[in-house]
Formats: C-alpha cells, sequence, structure tokens
C-alpha cells in the first residue's frame, strides 16, 4: 500500500467523510473514492467497516 493510501486509511479509520479526508489531503473527492476503490481491492474487502476492521487486525494502523 502506498504512503498515500495509508494516509487515507487513517483518517477513514479516524471517521472522517470522503469531503473531509479530500480537505485534509488537498485533493478532490474524486480522487479520495479512487483511493478507497483501489485500497478495497487490494485488502480484499467492499466496504469502509471492513476496511477499517482489516487494519485494525493486521496492525496497518494505529
Amino acid at each position: 500500500m502506498t504512503g498515500r493510501e495509508q494516509e487515507v486509511l487513517s483518517y477513514l479509520a479516524q471517521g472522517l467523510t470522503n469531503t473531509q479526508i479530500a480537505n485534509q489531503l488537498l485533493i478532490t473527492r474524486t480522487t479520495v473514492n479512487s483511493y478507497l476503490r483501489t485500497i478495497y481491492s487490494k485488502l480484499g474487502v467492499t466496504s469502509r467497516a471492513s476496511a477499517i476492521r482489516y487494519s485494525w487486525d493486521h496492525k496497518l494502523i494505529e
């Protein structure tokens, strides 16, 4: 996972919306959606909650 994907995942785990993540990273919401699709694919999950759970279980986020 790239550094930027990890940043998006970290913000996701903090409960930020896609718009809030975009504002934090100074990118568009469309770009956040693209990152999320890539993250979900890499983790083999289909939802925000599953991505967060997987990340905690595999120590991808703190």
